[in-house]
């Protein structure tokens, strides 16, 4: 196993450096974009410019470029390899703070499959080829080198966790990590509940002035489908995640007039196949145009 980066090799500097950020800029330097984890294995909470999706949710990819802060801000969006971020001031509250670290394997291009339980792991190899595996408190990860979508609950005690969500950094692990296979990117497609969507009663955002930044329809259309898709992925607070992911859209393309109601419709139909009812829907976009003035 390699060693730790300069910044924790330095034995003047070791010394003072929290562990898990010693941990933190080993682990960057292996290619795992990392962030620091609180107690209950919780990302640290957005700043006061980022609550409560202020800024837009930047790392969460529905505008272009991440966000500006340069806390530990958005949970995985986060996570990041490069070691003055790490280990930046910025940061150091966080560190002195952490109870572990956390990594993205999506950004590192690999899966995890979180295994909870005896159970899930008996399944696991009974089922699913070999790989890598990281003993957990109750189970097991099994890692394989291939990134996917991230699905909680593909089964009982099992959750997959790749792009878009973030894993503890639970030790090296054991055996040789084999190629993401068909068996594990299979657990993530599920049936689609046949569903009727109220119609959506809201209407677009008038157009503000200011530059319009659609330079083309592929980027509007990009954000509305990764909403979509956010949706779709949400595995519980979903009033939450339907306000973020409304106010994310709206903040990146709600102000130019590009935004049609064909595009709402989309995001309504995505969040009641979720669950969500038309009144939540209709409540959470109101709060997000409140929320930015419009």
């Amino acid at each position: 196993m390699t060693q730790p980066t300069d910044i924790a090799r330095d034995p003047d500097r070791a010394t003072v450096l929290p562990e898990h950020l010693r941990t933190a800029l080993w682990l960057a330097e292996l290619g795992l974009p990392v962030l620091p984890l609180r107690a209950g294995k919780q990302p640290f909470g957005n700043c006061r410019a980022c609550t409560r999706s202020a800024c837009g949710d930047r790392p969460h990819m529905l505008a272009a470029g991440p966000c500006a802060c340069p806390a530990p801000c958005h949970a995985w969006g986060a996570a990041t390899t490069d070691p003055n971020i790490i280990a930046s001031s910025a940061w150091a509250g966080a560190w002195r703070q952490a109870q572990a670290v956390a990594y993205h394997p999506g950004g590192a291009g690999l899966t995890v499959v979180d295994l909870d339980d005896a159970n899930a792991v008996a399944w696991a190899r009974q089922t699913l080829p070999a790989t890598k595996t990281v003993a957990t408190t109750r189970g097991e990860h099994w890692i394989y080198r291939g990134a996917m979508r991230s699905v909680n609950g593909v089964r009982e005690g099992v959750d997959i966790k790749s792009t878009m969500s973030y894993a503890q950094w639970r030790g090296p692990g054991a055996g040789t990590m084999t190629v993401l296979p068909d068996a594990v990117r299979a657990l993530a497609v599920k049936e689609p509940r046949p569903v009727r969507p109220a119609p959506c009663t809201v209407v677009a955002p008038a157009a503000a002035s200011g530059p319009c930044p659609h330079r083309s329809p592929a980027y509007l259309e990009r954000g509305i489908s990764m909403a979509e898709q956010c949706i779709k992925d949400a595995s519980d607070g979903i009033h939450r995640a339907v306000f973020r992911l409304f106010l994310a859209v709206l903040s990146a393309h709600g102000r130019c007039g590009c935004l049609a109601q064909a595009h709402i419709d989309r995001l309504f139909t995505a969040a009641q196949e979720k669950g969500e009812s038309l009144r939540h829907c209709e409540i959470a976009w109101t709060n997000a145009l409140t929320t930015l003035g419009m």
